[in-house]
């Protein structure tokens, strides 16, 4: 079976955007990345993914490829080590040994979706030995997840990584670092934290480039945010507070509350409380959902109790809708 060119490997077009490649990638190294897939060949399959994607998604690297495909002939007969541009390709494999994580990170705060074709496989071109010119390193992204709380106090995560640098001969390889990452409160899901020189490394005394990572929230089932900003929380209110109205006491990421609860509220009903979101430069809203809880009616009095409650709304009927 003749080897599969890398378009096939990405399950894309020759004709795809830059868009629809990235997209393709994306999906293929989340289903094979080696901590949650179960398929055995997942390093390799990793490996084979993030080397066409690092060719695909480079203009000059991909219209090189394209050339080689339309001219295979003339091009296997050019294969010295050297692409037209005077670049020197090497290929590192994916080893998923060079991740870990320590400090406050948990099993999920951490994702690599760009980060395997920085630390893993790449195509990583270095300059001819007669080409003296230095240059930078790339900028690489990855995703850091963390919880409301943190948005609202600010915190710290220590990353340990086996990060790429340059040996004296000009060769790739690993060496442990530990980063610091301070996430300062106020900070919206989206934004990014940039860490200075913790990209790949440069080539002949380039600078290295930069490491950003772009913020995400983890959402709970009680505890969530939308529109970058604002907060969501479900709280739980007895019965009689949400007929009677009345002062509960509730725990938010904005510290202790002391909150009123309108009279005839409803399962579900909003409370805004402006500027008790995300405390970014425009702060964002807390918003509090009523969720009535009832007690349970374990005992005779206790059923005597509702049977009471039973009799005196006799009359009530709940509205059913569609």
């Amino acid at each position: 079976m003749a080897e599969r060119n890398y378009y096939e490997i990405l399950g894309v077009d020759r004709k795809a955007s830059d868009d629809d490649i990235k997209k393709a990638y994306r999906k293929l190294v989340r289903k094979y990345h080696p901590d949650v897939s179960k398929d055995p060949d997942a390093v390799a399959k990793t490996s084979e993914i993030n080397i066409a994607y690092e060719t695909l998604h480079n203009k000059e690297k991909r219209a090189e490829y394209d050339d080689m495909l339309a001219n295979p002939f003339l091009h296997r007969g050019q294969q010295n080590g050297a692409g037209r541009n005077g670049y020197e390709y090497q290929q590192y494999d994916f080893d998923p040994s060079h991740f870990s994580q320590n400090g406050a990170f948990g099993s999920g705060d951490f994702r690599f979706d760009d980060l395997f074709s920085a630390f893993g496989s790449s195509n990583r071109h270095g300059f001819q030995q007669n080409h003296t010119d230095p240059m930078r390193g790339e900028d690489q992204h990855a995703e850091l997840v963390i919880d409301i709380a943190a948005a609202y106090q600010g915190a710290q995560r220590n990353l340990s990584l086996d990060m790429p640098t340059l040996n004296a001969q000009g060769q790739m390889t690993y060496a442990r670092k530990t980063l610091n990452v301070k996430i300062p409160a106020g900070i919206a899901e989206g934004q990014q934290i940039r860490l200075s020189a913790q990209g790949l490394p440069g080539f002949n005394g380039g600078i290295a480039g930069d490491l950003y990572l772009k913020i995400s929230f983890r959402n709970e089932e009680n505890l969530y945010v939308q529109n970058r900003k604002d907060v969501y929380q479900r709280i739980n209110v007895a019965p009689w507070t949400a007929a009677l109205g009345g002062k509960t006491d509730i725990t938010t990421p904005a510290g202790a509350l002391s909150v009123n609860i309108p009279a005839n509220s409803h399962n579900g009903q909003k409370m805004r409380l402006k500027g008790k979101g995300i405390p970014a430069k425009e702060a964002g809203d807390l918003y509090l959902l009523i969720n009535i809880v009832l007690p349970q009616a374990s005992t005779e009095a206790d059923r005597a109790a509702w049977q009471t409650l039973a009799s005196h709304y006799a009359a009530f009927q709940p509205q059913n809708h569609d």
